[in-house]
């Protein structure tokens, strides 16, 4: 009952915030008047024991315990100062997001910049779905922190809304500020299970690059296979920590296909889509060129990671353009 009492207080606050001040602009500098403050549960308790303290020392007359609830008082309003200060002209900007597959976790970046002549400390971000650690941020540099939201379906994610906030120091107040800024995710359609045989090789041209002039035209990356050359493992890329690849080239002998609509009549359109998604996760992975064909959409044959992503974008905002227009 009383989750839910929160839950509620705390979407008619973010709506009155985004009514109040719109979308933010990408950057935008955090103004002290839309910061908001509150005492924690530590807050409140620490108050209370200050009020207390007052009374006892009125009652008995008592000096000294009368001073030390003054010292505490003034202890309290400068943390509050404090607090409201920390996050007060932080730059925010949004970070690029990866692309994911339906029912991941998106990660959405956010960067932090502080151009003020003192130290942040203890600031963070949250939504919904979890709070980001917390970072101290140095004079004239800046943060990049990450949010997680899930990706329940294919297209566009948005991130309409987060918060910034800090509860430095001492964790008696905590500051905050409602965040909306515009920022997006695309969502590739979840890869079919594997079971269904991709159509059958149309040719065996490596690359398939137009202006390919022969074996020293590099195309892209594919997966380590035993049997492949070592003079052509991408050992820079193994060194970075991206596992073991090859070094594909213009002209080289790579099984082709072509991942056609039409080739699976009789499936919807999510079926279709996370046919062809498999497909092309499958092919990539295994160093094949491949085309995509969709009604309205005719993506020529080519290897490469960048290849892969437009094939995916392309199922993932695939009938959704219209509509989102």
């Amino acid at each position: 009952m009383l989750r839910s009492l929160i839950a509620r207080l705390r979407r008619r606050t973010r709506a009155w915030a985004r009514k109040r001040h719109g979308i933010d602009a990408d950057p935008t500098v955090l103004s002290g008047r839309r910061i908001y403050i509150l005492p924690t549960g530590l807050g409140v308790v620490f108050g209370l024991m200050i009020f207390a303290m007052f009374l006892g020392a009125m009652n008995y007359g008592n000096n000294l315990a009368l001073g030390l609830g003054f010292m505490l008082g003034s202890l309290g309003l400068t943390a509050m100062h404090y607090c409201h200060r920390n996050i007060a002209s932080i730059r925010v900007a949004s970070g690029a997001s990866d692309p994911v597959f339906a029912g991941e976790e998106a990660r959405f970046r956010v960067a932090l910049e502080n151009d003020a002549p003192l130290a942040r400390h203890e600031v963070t971000i949250g939504n919904d779905f979890g709070v980001a650690d917390p970072v101290r941020i140095e004079p004239g540099s800046r943060s990049v922190l990450t949010l997680q939201l899930p990706a329940g379906r294919r297209g566009y994610l948005k991130l309409d809304h987060f918060e910034i906030s800090t509860r430095h120091p001492l964790g008696l107040f905590r500051a905050w500020a409602h965040l909306h800024m515009d920022m997006t995710c695309v969502v590739y359609p979840r890869p079919a299970a594997r079971g269904l045989a991709p159509p059958p090789v149309e040719t065996d041209i490596g690359g398939t690059h137009e202006s390919a002039r022969g074996d020293e035209d590099f195309a892209g990356l594919r997966s380590f296979h035993s049997g492949d050359s070592p003079r052509r493992i991408a050992w820079k890329a193994f060194a970075r920590g991206q596992g073991l690849h090859v070094k594909v080239y213009a002209g080289t002998a790579v099984a082709s296909h072509t991942f056609d609509w039409e080739s699976l009549p009789g499936l919807g359109t999510e079926a279709r889509l996370a046919q062809l998604c498999r497909w092309i996760e499958d092919a990539h992975a295994e160093g094949r060129a491949f085309g995509l064909k969709l009604p309205g959409v005719d993506i020529r044959t080519n290897i490469g990671a960048a290849h892969r992503q437009r094939c995916l974008t392309a199922l993932a905002l695939y009938g959704l353009e219209e509509t989102q227009s």
